[in-house]
């Protein structure tokens, strides 16, 4: 419903007495004697305080009252009718945090009815299961009721009188500061704003560009333009969004992350909503470069607003003492020299925003000094400066900086849709001769999973694009050269190109790096875990030391384990007392390169079967050697041969034809004993065999052919065997069925549309798919708008339980130009606000519509009605199908039929199917309603029964009577025309 239409419902003559009930007259003045305090709004409500006249549960009937008079008078609803005790419920208690604001009437009026409904809403417990109609209806009521209660404030006789005091007060303060400025500091002013003119200027020049670190580059540029190829990503944490949480969560978001409910913000957002903050993110997860983009960007953001940029590698360094605030310039080598005093000046005035980066590049002995440096900072500066940290997940525990009222935000993964934003940017920031390379590399990573699992920060997404850039579009053959690229950029190479030195008093090759993080893996992979204790982890790192003797010339384990663990980039802590790997593809890649050390190929084998160590197996047989990669593929297809059932079986075959791609080299003879194998079992025969092959996953779609040379049978169990692997690298596999000409192997794409992102399976396959005789199943209002959004004009629509009123509402255009629409009985109402005009012709409802039929009389195309419940139908119902004229064909369940009207006549029905159970169905009604009956289908359980056709002999025209199952009797008064199939 429409603001303006609850508003004429709620005249101000009608909610102006009720909302009146609330508040109080007998306050004091204007307070302009002694020192009277502010007229809070506390002492203004009259349902708190010594002095109340109201119970909360007063004001639920005044809450009552008022959604009463919104729903009354003409036209639609404003919400569910069966939502009405729930938006009741919600509306008092927003009206009852009006007594908790902490703010006074003079502050509430001139905040404003739109503010102060945002405000209360805040206030109070946010709605929870409303649907999206009860949710704008209580947001545009709670701003009538505020416009209300500030016409009331301001009705008061001493509100005037404070608010000419509160104006008067507010100017000679005003007045007095300004003439302090002039008099006082003559000239500051001025060199001020020069200054920071000039730098703020410095800093887009220092940080408006990003460097990708750790990677060698002929052909791509060194640096990118951050403005082109910055991209926001998401920050999450316990209460982390907006005021008001979202009444639905997104989907993959927010689950799984403790106790307390998580929200999203994007992260370049987060210091307007919490004026401190701590932000944790994995080595590359962008932790940098947001501060880079809060250092270019806080002047456009908010005018006035300077940022200073503390990266603590550069500020401790060589053990330097942490920085006083008026040294934070000349500490980070900022070649400009402030007026004296100006930073002073800048975060007294609450104008500054601190960022400081990277807690965990401080030594671990200093942390709790650089703690203290903080705490001295935001003290003696507490106004509304605002405050970044970041850190490493790992690096200091949780809570550090909670009681110095610092928010603890984390930065999530890179989603789908965040890679592929990312790669465009990237290679528009990279320049004309990039262009050509970004929709190749997209492709690549929706369709090649060892990269998408490896692009989920920006860091791997740059060094990805770098790497394909650099090499001419030639992405490393094989995973091995590109884990190699990644683990040398995050060992060695990122730290020592960005001068970080040895915080932890360790420097280590890569080599012997990976000589101990791989011990890691091998014994996460082996115990079949992701996470280790961290003493655990830290007793194998210890024993293995004095093997290494580039980390045995330090003296100190410890200190060693610390490094790996903090530097490396490789490990992360995802509580105080655990140890696992940032990305489950570096734990599968060190564990496969330690299990071909060891040469444990009998621990491989065994696991064959284990889809936790296909990837294990596959790199394993890309770091072996000619000899051991015949061995290890040999064994594979002996276990194939032992496996105890079809589906080990298929599983280890398809391991055995996806690792020959990992191999550098393989014995032909090897290769041609695993082909023959694979061709035995692909392409599937049959639904059921499609479906256990796609168990295996998606190794399956590198080995499945494409429609050439296909029957239509076998492209049918291809595409129920590709529909089954829910992956992104399965949509190109697809779309070379969608013009099939066989309608079942079309009918199976359309099914396969939800078990994927609705938008590129959308505009991948939907789109491309033949609409004739196809109907378009629909079962979220994300696929409603997919189809809206891609104008897509189905005949046939088939609509699915998981839409709601929205996916309806966006569907409305849609299912009027449809020919024949299937829908649940629990969104038939719905369809009553379609023209007039329709091309409905079949309608089909699964279970009986709520609201009865009464939607059936706008539908007056119809030839066809399909009815599939077993609730009785009222008499209006009848008079609905009645009143269509072209109603040829009929389904209705038998206790449907039992509520028909003696005098219902519907003598164009030809065609009737009744679902009946054990009951009788009511022959002679039947005979009586539909006089031109043609055909007779009794379906479902007829029981033992005895049914008399007797009744049906008055037919003339009928021609077949059939019931699978069923007891007749009578059949002799019948036509000798009439067919009967029993």
């Amino acid at each position: 419903m429409e603001p303006s239409l609850i508003g004429t419902r709620l005249a101000s003559a009608a909610i102006g007495p009720i909302l009146k009930k609330l508040l109080v007259n007998d306050v004091p003045g204007a307070g302009l004697t002694g020192n009277a305090p502010k007229v809070r709004l506390s002492s203004l409500v009259s349902f708190r305080g010594e002095k109340r006249t109201l119970t909360e549960k007063d004001v639920r009937k005044l809450a009552t009252t008022l959604v009463e008079r919104s729903g009354s008078g003409p036209g639609e609803t404003p919400f569910p009718a069966d939502e009405t005790e729930a938006v009741t419920d919600t509306l008092a208690a927003t009206l009852t945090a009006l007594g908790d604001l902490d703010m006074d009437d003079v502050q509430a009026v001139r905040m404003g009815h739109h503010a102060l409904a945002r405000r209360l809403r805040a206030a109070a417990p946010a709605p929870d299961g409303l649907s999206t109609d009860s949710v704008l209806y209580l947001e545009s009521m709670t701003e009538w009721a505020c416009l209300h209660i500030l016409e009331f404030f301001t009705q008061r006789s001493t509100f005037v009188a404070r608010s000419l005091v509160e104006q008067t007060r507010g100017q000679a303060e005003l007045i007095a500061k300004v003439d302090a400025l002039l008099t006082g500091t003559p000239g500051v002013a001025a060199q001020d704003v020069d200054f920071e003119r000039r730098y703020l200027a410095h800093l887009a020049r220092k940080h408006g560009r990003l460097t990708i670190y750790g990677i060698d580059l002929h052909h791509s540029p060194d640096e990118w333009p951050l403005d082109m190829a910055y991209l926001s990503l998401e920050a999450t944490g316990p209460d982390a969004g907006p005021d008001r949480a979202a009444l639905t969560p997104e989907p993959g978001r927010g689950t799984d992350r403790g106790a307390h409910p998580v929200h999203g913000v994007p992260a370049d957002q987060a210091l307007a909503r919490h004026p401190r903050i701590l932000l944790r993110g994995v080595a590359g997860s962008g932790k940098t470069t947001l501060v880079q983009w809060l250092a270019v960007t806080a002047g456009e953001r908010a005018h006035g607003t300077i940022p200073f940029v503390l990266p603590l590698r550069a500020l401790t360094r060589h053990g330097e003492r942490l920085p006083p605030a008026d040294r934070f310039l000349s500490a980070v080598g900022c070649p400009l020299t402030p007026p004296e005093g100006w930073v002073d000046r800048v975060l007294t005035a609450g104008r500054g925003i601190v960022l400081i980066d990277g807690i965990d590049e401080v030594p671990e002995p200093e942390r709790e000094r650089t703690r203290r440096w903080l705490r001295d900072l935001t003290s003696a500066y507490d106004g509304s400066n605002r405050w970044l940290v970041t850190s490493r997940p790992s690096a200091v525990r949780d809570d550090w900086l909670a009681v110095d009222r610092f928010t603890e935000l984390t930065l999530s993964p890179m989603s789908r849709s965040e890679v592929t934003t990312f790669v465009r940017r990237w290679h528009t920031a990279a320049g004309p001769g990039a262009a050509s390379y970004e929709q190749q590399l997209i492709d690549t990573l929706r369709t090649t999973p060892d990269l998408a699992r490896l692009a989920t920060n920006p860091l791997m997404c740059g060094l990805i694009c770098a790497l394909h850039r650099d090499r001419r579009g030639f992405l490393p053959r094989g995973r091995k050269a590109l884990y190699d690229a990644a683990l040398s950029m995050l060992l060695t190479r990122r730290d020592r190109e960005r001068d970080m030195g040895a915080p932890y008093g360790v420097e280590l090759g890569e080599a012997p790096q990976i000589q101990l993080i791989q011990r890691l893996a091998y014994w996460l992979t082996l115990n079949g875990r992701t996470q280790m204790d961290r003493a655990h982890a830290r007793a194998i790192v210890t024993e293995a030391v004095p093997a290494v003797p580039e980390a045995a010339a330090h003296a100190d384990p410890d200190s060693v384990f610390a490094h790996l663990l903090h530097r490396s980039g490789l490990l992360r802590e995802p509580t105080p007392d655990t140890l696992d790997f940032v990305h489950r593809t570096f734990q599968d890649y060190l564990a496969a390169k330690a299990l071909v050390d060891r040469w444990d190929i009998g621990v491989l084998v065994r696991h064959a079967a284990d889809d936790q160590w296909e990837d294990v197996i596959r790199m394993a047989v890309g770091h072996a050697r000619p000899r051991e990669c015949a061995e290890i593929l040999s064994e594979l297809l002996a276990a194939a041969d032992a496996a105890p059932d079809r589906r080990t079986q298929l599983r280890v075959l398809v391991l055995a034809a996806t690792a020959l791609d990992h191999a550098t080299e393989v014995a032909p003879g090897i290769r041609e004993r695993i082909l023959e194998r694979t061709a035995e079992v692909i392409p599937p025969r049959g639904p059921e065999e499609a479906r256990e092959l796609a168990s295996v996953g998606r190794a399956v779609l590198d080995l499945l052919p494409g429609p050439e040379g296909l029957d239509h049978e076998a492209a049918l169990d291809v595409v129920i065997t590709a529909t089954h692997i829910a992956h992104d690298a399965t949509l190109p596999y697809l779309a070379r069925f969608t013009s099939h000409p066989h309608l079942a192997v079309r009918s199976q794409l359309m099914w396969g549309w939800s078990r994927f992102p609705a938008a590129p399976y959308a505009e991948q396959i939907i789109t491309r798919l033949d609409p004739g005789l196809l109907d378009f199943t629909v079962v979220s209002d994300e696929q409603a708008a997919e189809i809206v959004r891609l104008g897509l004009r189905p005949r046939g629509l088939d609509l699915r339980p998981g839409l709601t009123a929205d996916g309806m509402a966006l569907l409305r255009g849609v299912i009027g130009g449809a020919r024949s629409l299937q829908i649940p009985g629990t969104l038939a109402r719905f369809v009553d606000p379609l023209p007039a005009e329709n091309a409905l012709e079949t309608l089909t409802v699964i279970g009986y519509p709520v609201g009865g039929l009464g939607f059936l009389r706008r539908l007056t195309g119809l030839r066809a009605v399909e009815i599939y419940g077993s609730t009785t139908a009222p008499e209006e119902a009848w008079d609905a199908l009645a009143a269509l004229d072209g109603l040829s064909f009929l389904v209705v369940h038998t206790r449907t039929l039992s509520g028909m009207p003696e005098t219902l006549r519907l003598p164009r029905t030809e065609v009737l199917y009744v679902h009946a159970d054990a009951a009788a169905t009511p022959l002679d009604v039947i005979a009586r309603t539909f006089p031109a009956l043609v055909q007779l289908r009794l379906l479902g359980d007829l029981g033992r029964q005895v049914h008399d056709l007797t009744p049906l002999a008055s037919l003339p025209r009928l021609g077949s009577v059939m019931g699978v199952g069923g007891r007749f009797a009578g059949a002799e008064k019948l036509a000798p025309t009439v067919e009967i199939r029993i």
